[in-house]
């Protein structure tokens, strides 16, 4: 059996350890090379941000006179709701980026009264209303990305109610709109005004006894303004 042996004190041929060592040396460049423009390209693309589903809004406003035109006495008089400030919270979902349907609900805590001639009469009374919000903002590209104008339509249900005594639901509706700034991706302000009509029935009765009582409103639709404003909760 023959074997090689190598001979004490022999070594590899320079060339041949040089050329091994260009090789791999090239290879790993190579590799280097590769890695790199691999994490610069995902460096450089940006991660898709997951849309924000929910808006939440804590609202505080004022709102402005209801007049009720009435028909009991021999001359027609108005019943008066006061201009008083109003609070609520609107929360709701976005269908897109542009898009969002909120339920809102807002109180206003007032006083009643006869106008002009009318037995003194007056009551505490209480506003809710329950509304849907379907509200579409603008992305203006001449405007600031973080500032957008929105325009809104809602539909519900306003109920009255005087110190537990009486009270009446109605349907009611509303068009307005405003502004929203957008101080970071979940933080940000709004601002709206819209005009709330209340569609009232004939055969709303004894809502406020007094010197004198409401018997019937010759009224099938009455309205007021509100302007609010809160701090703009994103998530």
């Amino acid at each position: 059996m023959n074997a090689t042996v190598p001979l004490p004190g022999a070594t590899f041929p320079f060339g041949l350890a040089t050329g091994g060592c260009m090789r791999w040396l090239v290879l790993m460049v190579t590799i280097l090379l590769h890695a790199a423009e691999v994490v610069s390209q995902t460096a450089g693309e940006q991660t898709p941000i997951q849309p924000l589903r929910l808006d939440i809004t804590p609202l505080v406003g004022y709102r402005t006179t209801i007049t009720f035109p009435i028909g009991q006495f021999e001359q027609q008089t108005n019943l008066i709701f006061d201009a008083r400030p109003s609070y609520g919270v609107a929360v709701g979902g976005r269908l897109n980026e542009e898009d969002l349907i909120e339920f809102r609900w807002a109180r206003q805590d007032s006083d009643i009264h006869f106008e002009g001639g009318v037995p003194a009469s007056s009551a505490k009374v209480i506003l809710d209303q329950f509304h849907v919000d379907f509200t579409h903002e603008y992305i203006l590209y001449d405007w600031p990305m973080w500032a957008r104008p929105f325009v809104m339509g809602s539909v519900g249900a306003t109920h009255v109610s005087e110190a537990g005594n009486s009270s009446f639901t109605r349907f009611s509706f509303g068009l307005g709109g405003g502004i929203k700034v957008y101080f970071t991706r979940h933080l940000g302000f709004r601002v709206q005004a819209e005009w709330l009509p209340i569609v009232v029935n004939p055969e709303v009765n004894s809502f406020v006894c007094g010197g004198g009582c409401v018997v019937h409103l010759s009224a099938t639709a009455v309205s007021q303004g509100e302007i609010v404003a809160g701090p703009l909760f994103r998530f």
